[in-house]
């Protein structure tokens, strides 16, 4: 019992303790902010003395009004630097766009030049298309001229076009469309060359060594014999690198009928072709076909040699139409010219 009553007494003074503490806390707590208020509210004055005879203005105001008016001060400052610095940002921004909108406006000024150049050479190209394909019998776009949607005739006249960006997008836009329909006629232009190219392979028009070297050492028609001295009729040409071993090509496509050797020819190859020509290749010194063999235009076929009776390694080149003899050179001239027309 004495124990018990000895924690009671205990317990009773902890509170009793505890209670006193909180009540010092809240009135010293209390007293302070009652201090705190009642400095707040004391007012203070602001004597303005103006520098002539005018009376003193006296300005009162409590330490909490100045300190609110302190802080709309503070916080009026803060705000306009922050708007400062945004509209610093803003001007910044302004000027990158203003020169973005330089470069686009020379970008544009490029593709309106462009655009002008692009218009020239279309039209350069409708008069060189209409003019070539007229040449070979291919109906041009000239005529499309007097339709609605006629060709670079419409596209040539400003008056259907606006003014400004538009009219630069407007040619372009015509030019697209010119440009598709020239794909017929160029396609026919396409299919007339692949014809005549395929006729050309089938005549004998190519130079017969290959590379293009060498030079011609006697010609077709009347000759002086360079063994028995004699005037004869010369029914080739002869054409001579000084050397033996150059490759000799079929002059166009054909079928090999001989491959022989001859006293005088040496050993010689004849190619059949088309529309009634012969070849004959002669005084070679190798063969690279056979019989029967069916060769392409440029093909080799053997090599220049000095076989039969030759005074120096040479290629003696025959052209034949029917039963007749033919100079050779009359059709090297016509792939020459043809190359020519195509370039």
């Amino acid at each position: 019992m004495a124990t018990l009553k000895r924690y009671k007494d205990l317990e009773k003074s902890f509170a009793k303790r505890v209670g006193t503490l909180f009540r010092r806390f809240f009135a010293s707590t209390g007293d302070k902010l009652s201090r705190f208020f009642r400095t707040g509210r004391q007012k203070i004055t602001i004597m303005l003395v103006p520098h002539s005879e005018k009376r003193i203005l006296n300005l009162q105001i409590s330490f909490f009004g100045l300190a609110a008016f302190l802080i709309v001060i503070l916080g009026a400052a803060g705000f306009l630097t922050y708007s400062s610095i945004g509209y610093s940002d803003v001007v910044g921004k302004l000027v990158g766009k203003s020169d973005a909108l330089k470069t686009t406006q020379a970008d544009l000024d490029s593709i309106r030049d462009s655009t002008a150049r692009l218009v020239k050479a279309a039209r350069s190209f409708q008069a060189a298309l209409d003019s070539t394909l007229s040449g070979i019998g291919v109906n041009g776009q000239a005529d499309a001229s007097t339709r609605a949607d006629g060709d670079l005739a419409a596209f040539f006249s400003p008056s259907e076009i606006g003014s400004g960006r538009l009219r630069e997008a407007a040619e372009i836009e015509r030019v697209s469309g010119y440009l598709e329909r020239s794909v017929k006629p160029l396609n026919e232009l396409g299919d007339t060359i692949e014809a005549q190219g395929g006729i050309l392979s089938e005549i004998p028009n190519i130079w017969p060594i290959k590379g293009g070297i060498g030079h011609i050492s006697m010609y077709y028609g009347q000759n002086e014999n360079p063994i028995y001295g004699s005037w004869y009729i010369h029914k080739g040409i002869d054409l001579s690198t000084f050397r033996s071993g150059d490759p000799i090509l079929a002059t166009a496509d054909g079928k090999v009928v001989t491959v022989a050797y001859d006293i005088s020819l040496g050993n010689y190859i004849v190619i059949e072709h088309k529309h009634g020509f012969l070849t004959r290749y002669a005084h070679m010194s190798a063969f690279k076909v056979q019989k029967g063999a069916v060769v392409k235009q440029g093909q080799i076929i053997g090599y220049i040699g000095n076989t039969g009776l030759s005074t120096g390694p040479h290629l003696h080149y025959e052209v034949h139409l029917g039963t007749e003899t033919i100079d050779p050179l009359r059709f090297l001239n016509i792939r020459s010219n043809s190359a020519t027309l195509t370039r």
